[in-house]
């Protein structure tokens, strides 16, 4: 539990820790940021959706935009894309009282990417958090959201089961650590580093876990040679 403000790190990098936890650093703790198509697409889709003065309201359905959130336990803050609210027919653990509305609620968080669905965990695992710090907020159950991808436009329903819950909490712990110590780890090299866009400012051949940047050097350097004849 993060009893002060002043600890709370930003729910979105948790996307960024289980993609890269070194892209994680560069951003979070060296205050790196590189923009690429992607993050300029993904910036202008979440401009498109949160809009903290425009809520909607269609049936038993109640929509809520950049909704800000946050969970002491997790030591995460941040801003919902969308929060919707369907109508509960009776009372239950899951459903709460919200005020000027009538009956009881269910809460369902939807977040918004620009692509199409991953074949890691890391959109899973930032739309759980925020489930948490719902769930922290409202005093409720928050079972299930979805992850909106524009790419295909469609919605991937997501159910928080323990294992997911339990994936959050141990990102969330080691962000803490990583952030305390104040240290980027070095780079592990692999295909996803063509989908950063901070492949320029991290140089994962330089700082590939099983070469120094000395080794690496002189083996470019004999490269270099060999293909000058």
């Amino acid at each position: 539990m993060h009893q002060n403000e002043e600890d709370l790190l930003l729910l979105s990098g948790i996307q960024h820790f289980a993609f890269c936890e070194r892209q994680w650093a560069l951003i979070h703790i060296e205050q790196y940021w590189a923009e690429n198509v992607r993050t300029v697409e993904g910036r202008h889709l979440h401009e498109q959706v949160d809009d903290p003065f425009f809520n909607d309201s269609r049936g038993g359905r109640l929509i809520i935009r950049g909704m800000p959130i946050v969970s002491m336990k997790l030591g995460l803050q941040g801003i919902a894309d969308v929060v919707e609210f369907y109508r509960s027919e009776e009372k239950t653990h899951r459903a709460i009282k919200l005020d000027g509305r009538d009956g009881w609620w269910r809460a369902y968080p939807v977040e918004y990417k620009r692509g199409k669905p991953k074949k890691d965990d890391r959109d899973a695992v930032q739309l759980c958090a925020q489930a948490i710090c719902l769930e922290e907020m409202l005093g409720t159950e928050v079972c299930k959201g979805a992850l909106y991808y524009a790419q295909i436009r469609h919605r991937e329903e997501i159910f928080f089961d323990s294992n997911l819950r339990m994936r959050v909490e141990e990102l969330s712990k080691r962000m803490h650590e990583m952030f305390a110590q104040g240290k980027t780890p070095r780079a592990t090299s692999g295909k996803h580093c063509s989908l950063c866009s901070l492949i320029e400012q991290c140089q994962p051949r330089l700082t590939y876990k099983s070469r120094s940047v000395k080794n690496y050097l002189g083996t470019a350097l004999e490269e270099i040679k060999t293909s000058r004849g």
